[in-house]
């Protein structure tokens, strides 16, 4: 397992646009509720510890169960396996939106988040990043999966421990910077702004990464 196969599967999990898009209307409802940018920059923070902190507990879990069941060898392989086929859905939502499975947010938790959002203080924002980190891991943690295999496959729990804790930092790192960003109200605007125009881009390229590191583990 090296630390750049790690760096890389973080990267590519942390673009996606659910975490990034609740992110920026949290900021642009702060902004609206006449919030200073010491308090959005407190409450953004606290929301991207709930990601981190939740994340980072699926990742313990599934360490955890993969030691208790002892799975074989293969883990890796069938994280790469899963990792393909995110990238393939990926990819084919956006060349067919009609496509019945989709990488997304369920429908049926917005209107909590949404809720969430309108309180606007620290407590709602921590359990509204543990909220989007819960319902966005099944569409986005498919490099999550593959590396949680690996680690399983070729590190004992202690150095796991220390990658996964890393991956997490990677992982929320782009967040962190989005919010000293659009923490500035014209800089906001401009984020909506990329973030429409961008969307389907990302999905796309972010689907083909996933394949092309799914094949390489196969590959190596």
């Amino acid at each position: 397992m090296s630390i750049s196969l790690v760096t890389i599967a973080a990267v590519i999990d942390s673009v996606n646009f659910c975490a990034f898009s609740v992110l920026i209307l949290t900021i642009a409802f702060l902004f609206n509720a006449g919030k200073t940018r010491t308090n959005i920059i407190k409450i953004g923070g606290v929301y991207i510890a709930g990601i981190f902190l939740i994340y980072v507990s699926i990742g313990l879990g599934i360490m955890r169960a993969l030691n208790f069941f002892n799975v074989p060898h293969f883990m890796g392989k069938i994280g790469a396996a899963i990792l393909i086929l995110a990238g393939a859905i990926s990819i084919l939502n956006e060349f067919f939106p009609a496509f019945p499975i989709k990488l997304k947010i369920p429908a049926f938790i917005k209107p909590k988040m949404a809720t969430l959002i309108e309180k606007g203080s620290i407590p709602a924002a921590f359990f509204l990043g543990v909220l989007v980190g819960l319902y966005e891991f099944p569409c986005t943690g498919g490099p999550y999966l593959m590396i949680l295999g690996l680690l399983h496959d070729q590190a004992t729990f202690a150095k796991g421990l220390v990658y996964l804790i890393y991956y997490n930092l990677v992982f929320v790192s782009p967040l962190v910077i989005a919010l000293l960003i659009a923490s500035n109200k014209t800089l906001l605007a401009k984020m909506q702004s990329w973030k429409e125009d961008g969307n389907i881009r990302i999905k796309l390229w972010s689907g083909i990464a996933m394949i092309i590191l799914g094949i390489a583990i196969f590959v190596l």
